[in-house]
């Protein structure tokens, strides 16, 4: 029993603190957020907190993890509420366009993810999640031919590559009609792929 309570105090600290740092990474940035602050918002200690993780990098990095986590459940979501697969891809890529515009994802993931993790890691941990499920989608668009028989993964590489940059000009402070042009564009290049 007390090992449980202890299992379950771990668990409950870890989600304050990713909570916690969340909000302040968000809010802050990553180089302005200290290990002091995130103990603090927590209200745990810092050996709670290097308990749960070596430092803050490490705090950052399930943070992201969980943020991708999350742009990928919407994505998921968004294409699983269309019937067609050809609507669940356009609808899919939309969602992942307009939640990477909201404030707080953008600074996560889109600003200080390579920049505190690198360019390959962040790649790395986005070909897990987003990235997938879109190779998915083309794929199975393939093999019902709506879209002609090609390699997947570069066409996965292109589109994906296409909506991360489009995603970043968004986060570097476009004005607010950049999203609903962003979106249109997007979908004149998804327009070009079915069999006509």
């Amino acid at each position: 029993m007390a090992g449980s309570v202890r299992v379950q105090q771990r668990e409950e600290t870890r989600r304050t603190l990713l909570r916690e740092s969340r909000r302040l990474f968000a809010d802050n940035g990553y180089a302005a957020v200290t290990i002091a602050d995130i103990v603090a918002a927590a209200g745990v200690t810092k050996g709670a907190l290097y308990h749960q993780f070596a430092g803050k990098p490490e705090v950052f990095r399930a943070v992201l993890a969980d943020v991708q986590s999350e742009v990928a459940d919407r994505v998921a979501a968004a294409a699983d509420a269309r019937p067609a697969p050809w609507d669940q891809l356009v609808a899919g890529c939309e969602a992942f366009l307009t939640t990477c515009a909201t404030p707080e994802i953008q600074r996560i993931m889109l600003i200080d993810g390579p920049a505190v993790l690198g360019w390959q890691e962040w790649r790395a941990m986005d070909e897990a999640t987003s990235a997938r499920h879109l190779a998915d989608a083309l794929t199975s668009l393939i093999d019902e031919g709506v879209i002609p028989p090609q390699p997947v993964q570069p066409l996965s590489h292109l589109l994906s590559g296409a909506m991360n940059e489009a995603a970043l000009w968004l986060a570097s402070g476009t004005g607010p009609e950049a999203l609903a042009d962003t979106l249109t564009a997007l979908r004149r290049i998804l327009d070009a792929l079915p069999v006509r």
